[in-house]
């Protein structure tokens, strides 16, 4: 059981998602899943919020379509605690620059992402076109989250090397592979990474890549460590990657695993600041 530890305050969760479920839209949501198969909306995560005094989160995509991008736009009009959204954009698309510039120009979007991990050629994220797309991203003040699994680590590292001026920031530490205790080469490429000071790490998503049945603290301890260590805790972010975590956690005992982890100095850096830091946000 972890031990209670009070917040620092005005926490922000720097990586969390909504959804109106449906079958065709959420297909990555599998038969193990069954948890998640349904909605999940701001009304749903406020009182999850005011209970673990959170002041406020980023809203990530989880469908590679700009209707979704535009409908959290409007979630973030209308809920003060989203303090920034996490889009989808066609990078590869050769019409971005038309289609980008009025979406940046609503102040919620702070950054892009792509699902890397999705993509059949485990080095899409050096392909010519994808990365003409993340040059556009700079001059509009945007960020870019990196979602890879831990094979795509090299490819990573030569792809950020050609944006040595654009913030990134990599989700759910590049998903090692917790569940059979294996730290290496992800500890390597992770402090090699690490190097490049144009980089921010989230601390979200171990628990779907432990054993979400069966996991613990003591379990999460290297990989959390090694992140600590690449990082800093000026580089590195809570994120509760809810409604996702619900399959082992709730969201309560997760903020609470990642204080566990943290020393008193460092908790108010890897939950408020650093987010604040790396999407630009106001602070709270």
């Amino acid at each position: 059981m972890i031990p209670p530890t009070t917040p620092p305050s005005g926490v922000i969760d720097a990586h969390q998602h909504f959804w109106r479920y449906s079958a065709a839209e959420y297909a990555w949501i599998d038969d193990s899943m069954e948890a998640l198969r349904r909605d999940f909306l701001p009304d749903n995560l406020a009182p999850l919020l005011a209970a673990c005094g959170v002041a406020g989160v980023v809203s990530v995509q989880a469908r590679q379509n700009l209707e979704e991008t535009a409908w959290l736009l409007d979630f973030a009009r209308h809920h003060a605690f989203i303090r920034g959204v996490v889009g989808w954009v066609p990078l590869v698309d050769p019409q971005l620059p038309e289609l980008l510039t009025p979406l940046a120009a609503d102040k919620g979007l702070v950054g892009v992402r792509h699902v890397i991990q999705g993509e059949p050629d485990d080095d899409f994220i050096l392909r010519e076109d994808f990365n003409a797309g993340i040059r556009a991203l700079r001059p509009l003040g945007l960020r870019y989250d990196i979602l890879i699994g831990e094979r795509h680590l090299p490819q990573t590292i030569r792809f950020v090397d050609r944006h040595p001026d654009q913030v990134f920031i990599l989700d759910h530490i590049a998903k090692p592979r917790i569940r059979e205790r294996i730290l290496s080469p992800w500890r390597e490429n992770i402090l090699e990474l690490a190097k490049r000071p144009n980089v921010y790490c989230k601390l979200s998503g171990l628990i779907t890549e432990a054993d979400p049945a069966n996991w613990s603290p003591a379990g999460l301890a290297p990989y959390i460590d090694t992140v600590l260590e690449a990082f800093g805790p000026r580089r590195l972010m809570f994120g509760s990657d809810w409604p996702v975590c619900l399959l082992g956690v709730t969201y309560a005992r997760w903020l609470s695993c990642v204080l566990g982890a943290l020393s008193a100095t460092e908790r108010q850096r890897v939950c408020s600041a650093t987010a604040i830091e790396a999407y630009g946000l106001a602070s709270v």
